[in-house]
C-alpha cells in the first residue's frame, strides 16, 4: 500500500494492516481533522479579508456598472476555481447575472499560445485580445508566484483593467505587486486547504459585488 500514489494522503494505511475497525477509525479521524482544519481556515480567512472583500467588491461593482466583465484565470486547480467563479457570476443562485469569461476553458487557444509564444503568456495574450479598460482581471494562484498570472496582471494594469488576485502562502509576489489593486490572501501553505478557502472567498466576493450593485454603489 505504501507504494501507491495516494499513500501520502493516509500514511498509516499499510499492506500488513489487519485490524479493519482500527483502520476505519483512523480514516474517519483523518477526514474529520481535515474538515475541521478547512472550516477554521475558511472562517479565519473570511474574517481577515473582510475589509478587502468589501473594497474589492465595491470596485468590481463599479466596473460591472460601467459595462465591464470579469476575466478569470489560473493554473491547475486554480483553473477550475476560475471557471467556477465565472459560472457563479454568469449564472448566480440569486441576484443579477454578470458578464464573465474564463481564460482557461478553450484548449485550442491555451495550447496554441503555449506552443507559439510560451506558457507564461497564455493569459496576458488573451487579455490583449479580450480585455477592455472597464473589465476586471481575476487571477488565482495558491503560491502567489505563478509567472503567467503575474504577467496577466501586468498586462491588465497596462490596459487600465481592475486586477483582483487570490493567493495563499502569505501572498507571494502577487501580494506585493504594484499591478494588483486588491489581493485576498489565505495564510496557509497547504494547496488543498488554500483552494477550498479561495472558493469561499470567491463566493463572498460575489456577494459583496451583488450587495454593492443593489445599493447603487454606495458605501453603506
Amino acid at each position: 500500500m505504501t507504494n501507491e500514489p495516494t499513500a501520502f494522503l493516509y500514511p498509516f494505511i499499510e499492506a500488513e494492516e489487519r485490524d479493519a475497525d482500527r483502520l476505519l477509525a483512523e480514516l474517519e479521524a483523518s477526514a474529520r481533522a481535515k474538515a475541521d482544519w478547512s472550516f477554521e481556515l475558511r472562517r479565519a480567512s473570511l474574517a481577515a479579508c473582510a475589509e478587502g472583500l468589501r473594497l474589492a467588491g465595491r470596485a468590481m461593482a463599479e466596473r460591472f456598472r460601467a459595462g465591464g466583465r470579469l476575466l478569470a484565470f489560473g493554473n491547475g486547480g486554480s483553473a477550475t476555481d476560475a471557471e467556477s467563479a465565472v459560472e457563479l457570476f454568469l449564472h448566480p443562485p440569486s441576484g443579477a447575472p454578470l458578464p464573465a469569461l474564463s481564460l482557461v476553458e478553450d484548449r485550442a487557444i491555451l495550447t496554441a499560445l503555449a506552443n507559439d509564444v510560451g506558457y507564461e503568456l497564455v493569459f496576458s495574450r488573451q487579455l490583449i485580445a479580450y480585455g477592455r479598460p472597464q473589465d476586471i482581471a481575476l487571477g488565482l494562484s495558491t503560491s502567489g508566484g505563478s509567472a503567467n498570472v503575474l504577467a496577466a496582471f501586468a498586462e491588465a494594469a497596462r490596459r487600465g483593467m481592475l486586477a483582483v488576485g487570490l493567493s495563499g502562502s502569505g501572498g507571494g509576489a502577487m501580494a506585493t505587486s504594484e499591478h494588483v489593486a486588491h489581493c485576498l490572501v489565505v495564510s496557509c501553505d497547504s494547496v488543498h486547504r488554500i483552494q477550498e478557502t479561495e472558493d469561499a472567498l470567491v463566493l463572498a466576493l460575489w456577494r459583496k459585488v451583488q450587495e454593492s450593485l443593489g445599493e447603487g454603489g454606495s458605501d453603506r
